[in-house]
């Protein structure tokens, strides 16, 4: 008898497979800047194919492990990892994954832009990054906070060089040291003290509940100074060295208590750190409220969060689309199918959704960065929506994705299940959907509110209205309704019937916030005779805002969806 043998997933060229990537570089750094950009992009795309795959395979078949104490009794606090974490470690540093918006010959090619080039890097190199995506994302974030003007001192600036440096000798990441076991997300109920130690630095006292990449060489832990007031704002962020001069050691005072046992993120060692007067250096004035300064770092990890949504969802749907070439059912292939057909295209729809919405954000901060006001003030409202609405899109379609294969969907080692695994956590990390909605009503509420995303749907619907006419009156009637909603949370954002419909009206304004972004470069690419950024941009608004059933249409235009 002869054994049936299924070919197995083959994953096409991540670059230049994608085509919205390329569009969508081709339009916010112009035809120049995306050839400058090129060879940087197209380098890591084979390594991606490559050696990163294996490097993602081993770290997630090795996960971390934590010793305490060696052989004679002596506290040492080691974290071993795998010979592929190392790897994906000296690849993020080699690719400036991290460093790119930092290097000074980046910022003089792109501008602002840099920010931009970085999330196609983080497109491309996150899937296959067993989730080294956690570290850079907190390494960017550090380096943001470091770069503030007038935050960091003279004792942070070699920390600053380490985190933005393209050589993996020298490159560290950082861990962000925030949340407690009484409070979670309500960092009010923080307990982590700090006192001066009376040579300049500081010394902090408590115990920090989730600290991923506890590997790395250093972090930003929130605590409380000890004539600070209460509540959250009062509390300030401290550099930590995590390790003693020698490096490897545990700074003198700090205790991992545990390596967490997680649903997905397997390969990065998240554990439980307590502090008894361990030295760290404040980021700006411990006399003055500083969850303000944190921010900025929050602010970069939800842009990665929703950057990691996107990649994450883009290569799912790779894979699926690879194994519906291949399957056969009821004689013919599973890709010929027109209910499955219909069930890819709209995860395709989702995500270029997903990647306009990260796109946008990572744009947005390169300028507000470099002193673009009215970059911020949308960038206040983009980054959570960004983060929570492509965290549900994530988590919704790695479902779909392992549902496309069937039973092997569920078997461990065809590496398919960890997209459902890995991908739930992008609703928790960095503010669940609640946490963030709420943060959104906060934003209507303050400074330009809902005024800078309003002013964008009706530039997207002028753009769409000679193309797409029929699409931009649906934006336009989203708009309008979104209009009035927003300005009743914004007059009472803390009323009960506002916040309790505070999701359900965040998620709307995302998804209409896509719809526009989507329009917009579909009318830039109509003029150029590019006519898939339409399809896309009609397909997610009729489906996302008009409440349409177009999964004719998502068959019949599969090929060009996909």
């Amino acid at each position: 008898m002869t054994r049936f043998v299924q070919n197995p997933p083959v994953l096409r060229d991540p670059y230049t497979g994608d085509p919205q990537l390329r569009g969508w570089l081709d339009r916010l750094l112009g035809e120049d800047g995306h050839a400058a950009a090129k060879g940087r992009l197209a380098e890591l795309s084979a390594e991606v194919l490559g050696p990163l795959r294996a490097a993602h395979h081993d770290a997630e078949t090795h996960p971390p492990v934590l010793t305490r104490f060696d052989a004679w009794g002596n506290r040492v606090e080691r974290i071993d990892t795998s010979a592929g974490w190392q790897t994906l470690r000296a690849s993020a540093a080699r690719h400036a994954v991290v460093a790119l918006p930092y290097l000074p010959e980046a910022r003089a090619a792109w501008g602002a832009g840099a920010r931009v080039v970085q999330q196609a890097l983080l497109h491309l190199w996150g899937p296959e990054s067993a989730t080294f995506t956690c570290p850079v994302a907190m390494a960017d974030g550090a380096a943001a906070l470091l770069s503030l003007p007038g935050t960091a001192q003279e004792v942070h600036l070699p920390w600053l060089e380490r985190l933005t440096t393209t050589d993996p000798a020298v490159a560290v990441t950082s861990g962000q040291w925030m949340t407690e076991s009484q409070g979670g997300s309500d960092i009010a109920r923080s307990t982590t003290t700090a006192r001066p130690d009376g040579r300049g630095g500081w010394l902090l006292t408590g115990d920090k509940w989730f600290c991923s990449a506890i590997d790395s060489a250093m972090a930003v832990a929130l605590a409380r100074p000890e004539s600070a007031g209460p509540g959250s704002r009062n509390l300030v962020p401290f550099l930590v060295p995590r390790y003693g001069a020698d490096g490897r050691s545990p700074a003198a005072g700090l205790q991992v208590l545990r390596l967490k046992d997680k649903l997905g993120t397997r390969a990065v060692p998240t554990g439980e750190v307590r502090l008894d007067d361990v030295v760290a250096y404040p980021l700006g004035d411990p006399a003055s409220p500083g969850l303000a300064t944190m921010m900025t770092l929050v602010v970069v990890t939800r842009l990665h969060n929703a950057a990691a949504a996107a990649g994450g969802m883009r290569r799912g749907l790779e894979y699926a689309l690879s194994y519906a070439a291949e399957r056969a059912v009821a004689g013919g292939r599973l890709l010929d199918n027109p209910l499955h057909r219909a069930t890819l295209g709209g995860l395709a729809v989702d995500a270029a959704g997903a990647f306009a919405l990260a796109a946008h954000a990572f744009a947005l901060l390169g300028r507000a960065e470099t002193g673009d006001a009215a970059a911020a003030a949308e960038l206040r409202l983009v980054a959570p929506l960004a983060k929570l609405v492509t965290g549900r899109l994530a988590v919704a379609s790695a479902s779909e994705y392992l549902e496309s294969f069937g039973g092997a969907g569920y078997v461990e080692d065809t590496g398919v299940p960890r997209l459902l695994r890995d991908a739930q956590v992008l609703p928790i990390w960095e503010g669940t959907t609640n946490v963030l909605s709420v943060d959104v009503l906060r934003g209507l509420a303050a400074g330009e509110g809902a005024r800078p995303l309003l002013h964008r749907f009706e530039i997207a619907a002028d753009a769409a209205a000679s193309g797409l006419p029929g699409v931009a009156e649906a934006l336009v009637a989203a708009a309008r309704r979104l209009a009035a909603d927003v300005e009743t949370a914004a007059a009472d954002p803390r009323s009960p019937r506002v916040v309790a419909g505070a999701r359900e009206l965040a998620l709307r304004m995302g998804h209409a916030l896509t719809a526009a972004l989507l329009l917009e470069h579909a009318a830039w690419a109509l003029d150029r005779g590019d006519e898939r950024p339409a399809l896309l941009a009609s397909l997610w608004t009729l489906r996302r805002l008009g409440q349409s059933d177009v999964s004719p249409d998502l068959h019949e235009h599969f090929d060009q969806l996909v």
